[in-house]
């Protein structure tokens, strides 16, 4: 659990393709946007290479929220590599619906190398969200807590 005095803090794990969603937090960066510390970008080829027990493994490992970004559908650099993302996506979202997982925890979002103050943004609602929700206790390994 990340504590600072009495405040919690969420742990957030975001997926980010290499070419779109990644380039739109170094724009973000860039540009003097900010977004939460808490969030940890992993960056990946396409969003259609992040499998869903990356996801899993991610809550499993402490992360009380799990950001899926990628390149807009029909932007793809590999072209249709974020539709097969979305496919997933939704399957997971009802897998984890039957796990008693809360909705706001897991989310995808669209975001171009242009579009560095909607990534800003996005991140910001997001662990705002998760804030809220509180700390995952479902999923969670104790073996992984300190």
């Amino acid at each position: 659990m990340s504590m600072t005095g009495n405040e919690w803090k969420p742990k957030i794990v975001a997926f980010c393709c290499n070419w779109c969603s990644y380039a739109g937090a170094d724009l973000a960066g860039s540009g003097r946007l900010s977004y939460p510390a808490e969030v940890k970008i992993i960056r990946v080829p396409c969003s259609c290479r992040v499998n869903p027990l990356f996801i899993l493994k991610a809550f499993e490992r402490g992360a009380d929220g799990v950001i899926l970004c990628g390149c807009h559908p029909g932007d793809c650099h590999y072209t249709s590599g974020n539709y097969y993302a979305r496919r997933r996506m939704t399957l997971l979202f009802s897998m984890l619906d039957y796990l008693g997982i809360e909705r706001g925890r897991t989310r995808v979002e669209w975001v171009s190398a242009a579009e560095g103050e909607k990534f800003s943004r996005t991140m910001n609602e997001f662990v705002k969200t998760v804030t809220e929700l509180g700390e995952n206790r479902k999923l969670g390994d104790l073996r992984c807590k300190r």
